[in-house]
Order: structure tokens, then sequence, then C-alpha cells
């Protein structure tokens, strides 16, 4: 058994990772301050002896004997973490100086959950972990990209300088369950739209593309990244190579949930990249041939069904 602290454990990636990490037969201590997480993505877990779960923001110095830290803790959509850029910013930096802190202390594990948009609006195709980006600093987007480039940055030196032992894995889009149904992400935005019976929203022209990993095997990646032998720092990319259009995806939404809904189109918002697609050669190199399993259409009908049911039983309000 691990003792293994989660920062934004109670968020959509957050809870998951804490649910798998049990599973496992671990002890799990998760930190959230709530902004974008909810107790309701951990109530099934607060029975479990070997789950705590403590309010904490990690902008604040947080003290505990632990063996790995997770640190996820940060808005991950453009409505939450334009909402307030400074304190999306403060988040990513000063998180991960004090969760550094906490691993050169106690000697613990600590794995980094960076993201493609590190990447900016891509001028390589498909991303490789090489690639420097492309990225507007002081834009609209900069308070997400720039600060998890700048805890990238800080973990790499906390590793020359201190020895700590990190890990950084640069995510890329993902969906499933317990996502927040107003988060303005694409996924999000078409399934709530068609189970409403509303129009699907499209920014653009809608040949802009994304590729959509299942929240399950981006656990598996996390996983198998924080047990990768030590010389293995990353970055490395955790996403699915396949590829689609937001008119793709929209038409899936539409003929997987059975509406009626028209496609519409809006302005595109600015710094929006025209193309996401991950290069997983490294993690398949390093991460025991890690891969995704799961088709597109398979992880829709379960994120669907997940919306479906919180329309019905009216939870959706609590959000």
């Amino acid at each position: 058994m691990k003792k293994i602290l989660i920062t934004g454990g109670a968020g959509f990636l957050g809870s998951h990772l804490s649910e798998r990490l049990l599973n496992e037969g671990n002890e799990v201590i998760c930190l959230d301050n709530f902004f974008t997480g909810g107790k309701q993505n951990v109530l099934h877990l607060l029975d479990n002896p070997f789950f705590e779960l403590i309010r904490h923001d990690v902008t604040m110095p947080f003290f505990i004997e632990v063996d790995e830290i997770y640190n996820l803790a940060c808005p991950a959509s453009p409505i939450h973490y334009q909402f307030n850029p400074i304190k999306t910013v403060k988040t990513s930096v000063m998180g991960a100086v004090n969760m550094l802190g906490l691993a050169k202390r106690i000697g613990a594990r600590i794995l980094q959950a960076s993201t493609s948009e590190v990447y900016g609006d891509p001028t390589v195709h498909p991303q490789e972990e090489s690639y420097w980006g492309n990225v507007n600093p002081i834009g609209i987007r900069s308070c997400y990209d720039e600060g998890k480039r700048c805890a990238e940055t800080l973990f790499v030196n906390y590793h020359h300088q201190n020895n700590v032992k990190i890990k950084i894995i640069r995510i890329f889009n993902t969906y499933g369950p317990r996502m927040h149904p107003h988060d303005g992400r694409v996924v999000s935005n078409f399934i709530m739209q068609a189970l409403r019976g509303q129009d699907i929203t499209i920014y653009g022209d809608g040949k802009q593309t994304r590729s959509f990993q299942y929240v399950d095997d981006l656990v598996e990646g996390m996983i198998r990244m924080m047990a990768s032998h030590e010389d293995f720092i990353g970055p490395v990319n955790i996403g699915n190579p396949g590829e689609f259009t937001m008119l793709e995806l929209a038409e899936k939404v539409i003929k997987l949930t059975g509406a009626k809904s028209k496609i519409i189109h809006m302005p595109l918002p600015a710094d929006d990249p025209t193309q996401r697609k991950p290069d997983i050669s490294l993690a398949k190199k390093e991460l025991n041939n890690w891969e995704p399993k799961i088709p597109l259409e398979e992880g829709l009908g379960y994120t669907i069904a997940y919306f479906d049911k919180l329309i019905k039983d009216g939870s959706i309000d609590k959000f």
C-alpha cells in the first residue's frame, strides 16, 4: 500500500484517478478547493477508510507524509480558467512550487499534469514532445498555457537542482463521466445541447481538429508514467492520435443521442488551435506499449449516459 496525494482530486480527472488508485489497494488523500471539482464526484469514495478528502487550495503550502504526489490542480476549460486568469496562473505556478517543495522535503515522487496547450496553435503536426510550441504569451488563453509551461520549467529545475523525483505528462483532450456539464468544452457542450434538443454550436467552420481520449485511458497512462523508471522524467504525450473535425464530432453526438439538433456556426475564439494531435511514440516506447483502448463512439456512449442521468434526476442543477 502506498500513501498517495492527489491535488485536484475531486475534479473530473482526479476523481477517476482516486478511484483507480484505491481499487489497487492504496491510501489516497484528495486535496481540492472545489472551484471546478465537486464532492459529488467522490461521494462514492467517502465510505472507504483509505480515502481522505481535504478542502485546500494549492496556492497555499500543505504538509503531509506521502509516497507519491499527482499534481492535477488547475481549472482546465477556457470558461473556468479565464474566469480568474491571475488565480489560474497562481494555481499552476505557486501550486507547483508548493508541491515540489513538499516532494523535496519528504522524498516523494511527483507527477505534473501538464497539457497539450503548451504547444499552442501548433505549426508542427502531429505534435511530438521535442516541439517547443507556438503560444501567444499575452493572449486570452495564456493564463493557462503559460502557467503550465512555467510549471514544467519548475519541475525540471527542481529535478536538476534538488534531485526531486519528477514525472511530466502532457494531457490531450480527455472526456468521460464526471466532466463538468458547464465547462464550455466541446464534448460536454455538444452532448448537453443534443440532450436538451438545442442547436449544436460550432465555433468557426468546424474543420479544426482535436483528438479525444477516454478518461480511463488517461488514468492508465498516468499510473504507468508514475511507475516508470526513475531516469525517464518526460515530458510525454498522453492522448489519442485518432483525429476528428468538430463537424464529425457533432454528427457523432447527434447520431448517438438521437437528437434532432441542427448545427449552427459562431465566430472562432482568439488563439483557438486549428489542429491538435499527439505523437505517442514516446509513450508507447517508455510506458509498456501504452496506447488508448476505448474507441470514440464507445466512450461517448458512457459520457452521454452520465449527462442524461444528471438531467433526468435533476442533479444537473447542483453544478
